[in-house]
């Protein structure tokens, strides 16, 4: 029976996880068709997005074009693109389950609020991608492969006209930041190279421009402000209840004088070979009335 307790404990949670994460993407998915309004508005604010990068960004197109000159870049990026995204988020999720249960909740917090925030962007601020709005980039999922969108620019799951915010940017930085944090490992510099390696990558594909990173990023920092201040309201709550009920009822919830003191066992007479115990186990101690009472372990465990 503890057993079957044991696996009910670990798979209830296990399938509530799932579940949540299901919903996001359910959710992300639907939201997706209330933003495809077509390609006119993703290109004008592509052309704007262009204009206002010049002053003060490097060219995605003079950048990509420069990447392309070494072998095999395209391919590589493109794997990296499609292969590293999905999965590599949800082996941070795993990990972080199996081995740092405390960290989970907090990172996975922090994923589903920058996820609907970067949709909120999306349904604000429809935006071509750099391969999509004919400055010059290069397609190479398209000439290359492989792809992770089909021909159609308004088919799949994701929505091609929503490259503001980069996903797959402010994903690779919670992966980096989430593994940085919990783990001790000197290895967790290498995963943190996903972060920027995730960068190149989305703008050597032409999927994404520098901005799009930019406001990934800036999202992902308010999400984990926002998940940081939501856990202290509710560890201040917590506290504050413990707090009330002391008040209320003068007595802490666990604690010696929270406890009913045990009656006294009879003195034995002398004599009887145990005259010289004053008290059995079950006595008080030390003039200290409900000594004898279990430990606030005991109580649980009981």
């Amino acid at each position: 029976m503890a057993s079957v307790a044991m696996r009910r404990g670990v798979v209830r949670p296990l399938v509530t996880e799932v579940g949540l994460l299901a919903v996001l993407f359910a959710f992300y998915k639907w939201g997706r068709t209330l933003v495809e309004h077509g390609p006119g508005q993703a290109m004008a604010n592509a052309a704007w997005l262009w204009d206002f990068e010049r002053s003060w960004l490097p060219n995605e197109v003079d950048f990509q074009q420069w990447a392309l000159g070494w072998d095999h870049t395209a391919f590589l990026a493109n794997m990296y693109y499609v292969g590293v995204h999905f999965p590599g988020t949800a082996l941070l999720l795993v990990w972080l389950y199996m081995r740092h249960r405390s960290s989970y909740g907090r990172v996975r917090n922090e994923l589903v609020a920058l996820t609907a925030a970067g949709l909120l962007v999306h349904m604000l601020f429809p935006l071509a991608p750099p391969r999509l709005a004919h400055i010059g980039a290069v397609d190479t999922m398209l000439t290359v492969g492989p792809s992770a969108y089909p021909a159609g620019a308004a088919e799949g799951i994701a929505n091609q006209y929503a490259a503001m915010p980069s996903l797959h940017i402010g994903w690779a930085i919670l992966v980096a930041a989430a593994v940085v944090r919990v783990s001790r490992s000197r290895w967790r510099w290498v995963i943190a190279l996903h972060a920027p390696v995730t960068v190149l990558v989305v703008v050597v594909t032409a999927n994404h421009y520098w901005t799009d990173g930019i406001v990934a990023a800036a999202l992902l920092a308010g999400a984990m402000v926002v998940v940081s201040l939501v856990e202290r309201v509710r560890q201040g709550g917590v506290h504050a209840a413990d707090a009330h009920e002391f008040r209320g009822t003068g007595r802490p919830r666990c604690g010696l004088a929270d406890r009913e003191p045990r009656a006294a066992r009879p003195v034995p007479a002398a004599g009887d070979g145990h005259g010289d115990r004053l008290h059995d186990r079950g006595g008080d101690r030390g003039g200290v009335p409900g000594a004898d009472a279990p430990a606030c372990d005991d109580l649980v465990l009981a």
